[in-house]
């Protein structure tokens, strides 16, 4: 009998704590978060939010019991979601030495050797999976008629940068080496990614710039990349740092838990105290906001000063300096050599700007580029493609923009 009331007052406890997370989360949902008008089903951003910040808080919970970290708690229960089958995609699990792949091939016979494409899944290093962007890559596999490679990277909070540059890289190298046996054309081979994996793509493209035993990359595909870790200032950042699905509190967290910096300078990163004054003088050219077209100001903008220099901040933060982690600042000998690209913003969209930026120094130095612009978009926005209820039209605006694209090379 002792038994059985204890867990009964387990149970008990269970449930009165299920629901003070859940009602602490909608409450501060609702407290802290802006839905644009300009979204289309504004109360499904609302659930869908609510259900990523209750799986969130879950996972921090867990994490201070000491049960799991809340990057693994999240992407167990992310990975639990049924896969919608694609009839018309034969898709295969691969390994590449250590690196787990998805091969994704139209099922119909092809006339000639296809494109390839190279995906990098989103995600911050903490959410997403081969599995929750399986549905993208099936979709993105019939819409262009193309070979897709998905590469499964190792994340938080067990891998740290430069794991997933580096696990991207030889997914990559494995597959370049090896397009005869997977019928893709060598001169049309494209890297694409979302978030982070937009990030990885730039990276990859500059790095292999200079590649001469490697099949040269035909273009690049970023979707509402991360392209440099330096300014935190920018409109986007002032603009939609309240904005699901990739907020303020998210974004840092993503970005100190990669770069495996103290959570403790994001107050000073957000004053701009941790660069000197002579780096923020030599990258200006590039990241300023007057290089951001005025009407991506009309929603409030205003220009801070920074203070001065906290050495400290400065040592555990300057690898953000890297061009690994900051692609929009490498050297304008590599960006000038880059294939061209297709770029996808969102304008309800923290990282918006980074897209702006990098559009304006590819067509700058001569690059073509090719920009979509969903003007009713939202970080994330992609991985609802292949969900029934949280389905948002600009999903697959997003998907058709990039076939077409890839078609017309």
């Amino acid at each position: 009998r002792m038994l059985i009331s204890f867990f009964l007052l387990l149970l008990a406890i269970a449930c009165v704590a299920s629901v003070g997370v859940g009602l602490w989360v909608f409450s501060n949902h609702f407290l802290t978060t802006d839905i644009p008008a300009a979204i289309s089903h504004p109360m499904r951003l609302r659930v869908l939010n609510c259900i990523l910040q209750l799986l969130i808080t879950w996972g921090l919970i867990f994490e201070k019991l000491r049960i799991c970290s809340m990057p693994q708690f999240v992407r167990f229960v992310h990975d639990l979601l049924p896969l919608k089958k694609h009839p018309d995609v034969v898709v295969k699990d691969l390994q590449f030495g250590t690196i787990p792949v998805k091969l994704y091939q139209p099922k119909a016979p092809a006339s000639g050797l296809r494109p390839g494409i190279v995906f990098y899944h989103g995600g911050g290093g903490i959410l997403g999976s081969l599995k929750t962007y399986h549905g993208i890559c099936c979709n993105l596999c019939k819409k262009s008629d193309a070979v897709v490679l998905a590469v499964g990277y190792r994340m938080l909070p067990k891998h740290r940068f430069p794991v997933i540059l580096t696990d991207c890289m030889v997914g990559t190298m494995h597959f370049l080496k090896s397009l005869d046996t997977y019928g893709v054309d060598p001169a049309r081979v494209i890297v694409c990614g979302d978030s982070v994996g937009g990030s990885v793509a730039t990276v990859l493209c500059q790095k292999f710039v200079d590649r001469s035993d490697l099949p040269k990359i035909r273009a690049q595909i970023l979707i509402y990349s991360a392209l440099q870790g330096l300014n935190f200032q920018s409109p986007s950042h002032q603009q939609n740092k309240n904005i699901p699905l990739l907020n303020h509190n998210l974004a840092f967290y993503c970005w100190c838990g990669y770069l495996d910096i103290s959570p403790s300078w994001i107050s000073t990163v957000l004053k701009g105290a941790h660069l000197p004054a002579e780096v923020w003088e030599k990258y200006r050219k590039w990241l300023s906001a007057e290089n951001i077209p005025d009407k991506f100001k009309k929603r409030g903008y205003l220009p801070m000063s920074r203070e001065p220099l906290n050495e400290a901040a400065y040592l555990e933060t300057k690898i953000t300096l890297d061009v690994v982690n900051s692609p929009l600042i490498a050297d304008d000998e590599v960006v000038s050599r880059l294939p061209e690209a297709c770029i996808v913003s969102c304008e309800y969209d923290i990282l918006r700007d980074d897209s702006l930026l990098y559009k304006k120094r590819l067509e700058d130095l001569g690059v073509r580029v090719t920009w979509h612009h969903m003007e009713d978009g939202f970080h994330g926005v992609l991985t609802t493609a292949d969900m029934s209820f949280f389905y948002f039209p600009c999903s697959s605006r997003i998907l058709d923009a990039v076939a077409h694209f890839i078609k017309g090379l």
